[in-house]
């Protein structure tokens, strides 16, 4: 990637501070763990959580569903705000909301209150994975955003391995409430970062002035454009088969094969490290093809992984040693789809990008929870049901991918 941050080319776009890219890039992939983290550290705390708010697990498993849900929501409202009336004041707002619902959270003293904590903390959180798409969007080009959004992706497969091993760590000196105090101190350094070194990158002459009839109206139109959804429902498939995997992939190897915590620790780790590869691959392969000749490419990978799931579902072939295999390379290639979906679908956008970034993640959290919640509707004690959704999620997806890539 450039050293500098490159600057939009309407005249009137804020100059970014040319000596510091990398920390500029680095606030915003601090911003985005805001999910992740509040997703995976926790889980860990997840029977302490049941025996001191006298719960079942069942609810306790709820506030992840709810913050999901909520994170759906809030990535609806941020867009259209941000737009109108610049990036940093609701990302503000958001890392402010953040850290306080997480100091109720570690105060709640019953479920109904951790559930309404965990809502609030996703209202939060929903801005640093909008807002981000959009400045990116708002600094970089079609090529180089693939390039950031390949870094920021790092974020996404850092936090499934070092999020639930500092929960554990956590509570062994703090118990479960000292995992929120975490997550509130997390969101104020994120927000002072904001502050001091995080420019804004929608100046006032691209910033859209109508009211929420005009909202509505601009989601219409994105939703009326043929290429944009073509790009977002994929990328939602392309989501919804990641949440299958973490919603469904612990109750399959420890429950269905007997794998021990900790050596499912160990493969829940391996698969994130193949995020991670696979998004840092990305950024060598932007050297010399294109965002869609990449993702063509690579999603032809994805289907075939995806296919020979759906055999390994059906006849149990090969079992835990093909399925680990398979679960590897789904997760490696969807560190190389990601980046260059989340590209190519904000690449036309200027003035509504921040719109365009908040349909984008509504529709990939709302067809993730979706995707998610069958995998527990269907739950029979064997492996077909996250095979047969996952292989399901790969093809929808691959066929979606090459229908965009043709309007595009």
């Amino acid at each position: 990637m450039s050293s500098a941050v490159p600057v939009h080319a309407d005249p009137s776009a804020p100059v970014v501070v040319r000596a510091h890219p990398k920390r500029v890039i680095f606030i915003m992939g601090a911003v985005t763990a805001f999910a992740p983290l509040a997703i995976d550290m926790y889980l860990p705390a997840f029977p302490s959580i049941a025996r001191d708010l006298h719960a079942e697990m069942g609810k306790v498993e709820l506030t992840v569903s709810l913050f999901l849900a909520g994170m759906g929501v809030g990535q609806a409202l941020y867009g259209p705000l941000s737009d109108r009336w610049g990036r940093r004041g609701p990302l503000l707002f958001g890392g402010i909301l953040y850290a306080l619902a997480a100091v109720g959270c570690a105060f709640s003293n019953s479920i109904g209150m951790l559930l309404l904590g965990r809502l609030l903390m996703a209202l939060g959180g929903a801005a640093g994975s909008v807002i981000t798409r959009a400045m990116v969007r708002d600094w970089f080009d079609a090529k180089e955003s693939a390039h950031v959004f390949s870094t920021l992706m790092l974020v996404m497969g850092a936090a499934p391995i070092f999020a639930p091993i500092m929960g554990s760590q956590i509570l062994l000196f703090t118990g479960w409430r000292g995992v929120f105090v975490i997550f509130a101190l997390f969101g104020l350094a994120c927000t002072f970062a904001v502050i001091a070194w995080l420019p804004e990158s929608l100046p006032p002459s691209r910033r859209s002035t109508g009211g929420f009839t005009e909202v509505f109206i601009g989601y219409w139109q994105l939703m009326r454009d043929g290429r944009f959804m073509a790009f977002t429902l994929a990328g939602g498939f392309v989501t919804g088969l990641l949440f299958t995997y973490i919603t469904g992939i612990g109750a399959v190897i420890m429950g269905v094969y007997g794998v021990t915590p900790a050596r499912f620790g160990f493969l829940f780790s391996a698969n994130a490290f193949g995020l991670i590869a696979g998004s840092q691959l990305n950024r060598r392969l932007l050297k010399s093809y294109s965002s869609a000749q990449i993702l063509k490419g690579v999603y032809n990978v994805t289907a075939g992984a995806s296919l020979l799931l759906l055999v390994h579902g059906l006849t149990g072939w090969g079992g835990l040693p093909v399925l680990s295999m398979l679960m590897f390379v789904l997760l490696s290639t969807m560190g190389v789809v990601f980046p260059n979906l989340s590209a190519l679908t904000m690449a036309p956008f200027t003035t509504n990008a921040g719109s365009a970034s908040a349909l984008l993640g509504t529709f990939h959290y709302g067809l993730g929870c979706l995707a998610g919640g069958l995998v527990s509707l269907f739950h029979n004690g064997t492996a077909k049901p996250l095979t047969l959704l996952m292989a399901a999620n790969g093809f929808v997806g691959w066929v979606l991918v090459r229908r965009a890539l043709r309007r595009a």
